[in-house]
């Protein structure tokens, strides 16, 4: 029973560190999250197919580059933030 108390204890202490690691990367708000792909996307001024989207599915702001013929845009980087 004791081999069991200590898996248990160690898989919950793994899962709240994961827990706590996921809400303290993210950015405290929409706006920073914003901010921040924003400034990235002025590192990309030479190029006018690059932009900032708003996903409100997975409350994140998406850098993307825009594919030529209909292809898929390409996610350059993702910026996400927390939510409630």
């Amino acid at each position: 029973m004791k081999i069991v108390s200590l898996i248990s204890q160690i898989l919950l202490t793994l899962v709240l560190l994961f827990i706590l690691t996921y809400w303290f990367l993210a950015y405290n708000s929409a706006f920073e999250a914003d901010r921040a792909c924003h400034t990235l996307l002025s590192s990309y001024s030479n190029s006018s197919s690059v932009g900032c989207d708003h996903d409100t599915e997975t409350h994140k702001w998406i850098l993307y580059e825009n594919m030529e013929n209909g292809v898929s845009a390409k996610v350059i980087k993702r910026f996400r933030y927390r939510f409630l």
